[in-house]
């Protein structure tokens, strides 16, 4: 029992004692009851969650990680870039050591070279997007690697030559995420550390090399490593690899690694355990409890690297890295006024300010009653509710509360709202927002018209419309028979898009055709997906050359789709392809969409509908899409089998507070 109501019983009590004396038989002498005393004031709110204690990375941290990685970058005979990042994604050191090469290639796949395949791109950039892979994927109940990040996207779960036809990763396009344009991830401040959270410079990494770094059993940051040739994934997880990448990146966090009962290697996913690493300290040539110091390996194997747009300014100096849940780090807890739920945790613009508080729709002119301010609201409030009822599905301990993003758009892409809960993976942010924005655009009455007249980069591909893009309007029309597709007469979730959005359909099925939405599997790669990387690549590209040579970096906004209003358009932040978000409907016409990410794609899935749903339920107003509109109502014949796309699957017993199961089915 708690102090206070300790004190709120022992008052009581007494008051009782007081009574009944009062109330004694007659012939006594009569005295009055002293005043019962006022009620103890209430107790504050008591969470759901326990908000990550306060650690972050020093300069001497950052020193003796550094110095450990190039310890053993030495003994294996591998020059490499090394970086260290905070957990909102501030680089706060890149150091490049002597001999290391001037680049390395983003993985080809023969015989097809398309998307970002081939491209060469400096090691610093390499390393920066697996540090915050490591650092991004990760939380004090899971932690992931780049290497966990190559099992989770690739066409089958888990890759292998053995596993032909099983369905793709369960974050298939999660490479496509915090990517350099984005309109919500923040980039470099010359001044130093920033708010997060900070971009990728190429998207999150599936390149061994990238882990989180942990003190205390808080995530703080991420190290990542290259120095090879070669950016790319493990395709076949049955056999061990010796990634000398890895071997340094291993070294680096020793005395900062992930307490081992949270990684990767012990969660599972629809019953396959996830992987953390191919190799560990025993595989090390070097002891980093003796590495030489910092201040030994700076200027004699190499030295701090400036990188444009990511790291220092004239003399690079090592800076320490952001308390998570600080003002200063971007991410904070709400306060009262805000949110009187204690667990919200908000985007904060350093200063105090929410970014994104609850805000009326800005679609007045596209559609008949935009979004209130409340209704937003109460959306973000009831799909909170569910996540802290819902079991999590990649956390340890298991029964853990799932833990999420939350993201409100209208139907021009505007960000009306979004939340997250204490502890959630700080990738999901920018995915929630990828989520409803995908979902929405999709939906449209105007989809198909505006990726008709999406154009190129002129800086990169001269610009003009954009025939691989414009081509897929007619490759949905035709694949699922309806020539009107994309211009609003279904509603698409994450997981209808998804499912045309695979190189196999039905997926993972071998010897069907793509989705109209990929490309066929022989020219597949997690870095030529299809239409997701298809409207970002000029984007990255531009990124880039601007990066290397000074030239202007690519807009804080992604893809090149039409303007919806001067400034923006409606995919500022990319697409994603894999399930967690539904559009959002008032009387049959679209107003806007949700998206949660953070935790299992079912949970996701469940937490987005059920939060428009239960939102709908107490205000009226609102709520899913209609069921005769719904994607699932879409049915292709694929080899003498009619397979229907999906719009949402819940998982079944998702709550740790009942025993209901399949809680979406006939909403």
């Amino acid at each position: 029992m708690s102090k206070e109501l300790r004190k709120s019983a022992s008052a009581i009590a007494l008051s009782v004692v007081f009574m009944l004396g009062s109330c004694g038989g007659g012939g006594g002498t009569t005295t009055s009851a002293p005043p019962t005393p006022p009620p103890p004031p209430p107790p504050p709110p008591v969470g759901s969650y326990t908000p990550p204690a306060a650690e972050s990375l020093s300069v001497l941290d950052v020193e003796t990680i550094i110095a450990q990685a190039v310890a053993e970058a030495k003994a294996q005979n591998l020059p490499s870039v090394i970086t260290v990042t905070d957990r909102v994604g501030n680089v706060l050191a890149v150091f490049q050591m002597n001999g290391t090469s001037a680049d390395t290639t983003i993985r080809a796949k023969a015989p097809v070279n398309s998307g970002l395949q081939g491209v060469k791109v400096p090691h610093q950039l390499a390393a920066i997007s697996k540090a915050l892979t490591g650092a991004y994927l990760s939380s004090g109940g899971n932690a992931f690697s780049s290497r966990t990040a190559s099992m989770i996207v690739q066409p089958h779960f888990p890759p292998s030559a053995n596993t032909v036809g099983l369905e793709s990763g369960p974050l298939f396009g999660v490479q496509f995420s915090q990517l350099p344009c984005s309109d919500f991830s923040q980039r470099y401040s010359v001044a130093g550390n920033s708010i997060g959270p900070k971009r990728a410079p190429l998207g999150l990494s599936a390149d061994p090399g990238g882990f989180p770094l942990y003190k205390n059993g808080v995530v703080v940051g991420g190290i990542g490593v290259s120095g090879d040739n070669d950016y790319g994934f493990d395709p076949e997880v049955t056999d061990v690899d010796t990634s000398k990448e890895e071997l340094i990146a291993i070294a680096g966090m020793f005395g900062y690694a992930a307490p081992q009962s949270i990684r990767a290697n012990r969660i599972a996913v629809d019953g396959t355990t996830l992987r953390f690493t191919d190799v560990d300290e025993s595989d090390l040539a070097s002891t980093p409890a003796s590495a030489s110091s910092f201040a030994a390996v700076n200027g004699t194997d190499g030295t701090l690297l400036t990188v444009t747009g990511y790291f220092g300014v004239g003399v690079p100096a090592i800076i320490a890295g952001t308390t998570y849940k600080a003002e200063s780090s971007g991410i904070r807890p709400a306060t009262s006024a805000e949110y009187t739920n204690p667990d919200v945790f908000v985007m904060t613009d350093g200063s105090g300010v929410n970014r994104y508080p609850p805000r009326a729709g800005t679609d007045g002119a596209a559609v008949a009653t935009p979004l209130t301010q409340a209704e937003v609201r109460t959306i973000i409030e009831e799909a909170f509710a569910v996540m802290t009822r819902s079991r999590a599905q990649i956390r340890k301990p298991l029964d853990s509360r799932a833990q999420v993003s939350i993201s409100v758009v209208d139907t021009y892409g505007t960000i009306l709202g979004m939340v997250r809960s204490p502890d959630a993976p700080i990738f999901g942010t920018d995915v929630s927002l990828q989520k409803a924005r995908t979902a929405t655009f999709f939906s449209n009455s105007v989809a198909g018209a505006q990726l008709l007249a999406t154009t190129s980069s002129p800086a990169i591909s001269g610009g003009g419309i954009d025939t691989k893009i414009s081509g897929r309007v007619a490759g949905v029309r035709s694949f699922v028979g309806d020539p009107n597709a994309l211009t609003g007469t279904h509603a698409f979730a994450d997981r209808s898009g998804g499912n045309l959005s695979r190189p196999y359909f039905p997926d993972g099925e071998v010897g069907t055709a793509n989705g109209p939405l990929s490309v066929p599997i022989e020219n597949f790669s997690p870095f030529a997906n299809g239409l997701q990387e298809e409207l970002i690549e000029d984007n990255i590209l531009e990124h880039v050359t601007f990066v290397l040579t000074g030239s202007p970096d690519t807009q804080q906004r992604c893809t090149f789709l039409p303007d919806v209003v001067a400034g923006q358009n409606r995919l500022q932040n990319g697409i994603q392809i894999f399930p967690g978000s539904v559009p959002i409907y008032r009387n049959g016409e679209l107003v806007g969409g949700i998206g949660v990410s953070g935790d299992g794609i079912d949970q996701d899935d469940m937490i987005s509908f059920l939060g428009v749903h239960n939102a709908g339920i107490k205000l009226g107003t609102l709520g899913n899409a209609a069921p005769a509109i719904r994607a699932d109502n879409i049915v292709i014949p694929v080899n003498g089998e009619d397979i229907r796309l999906r719009f949402v699957s819940c998982p079944f017993a998702p709550f740790l507070d009942t025993n209901e199961q399949n809680p979406c089915a006939g909403k």
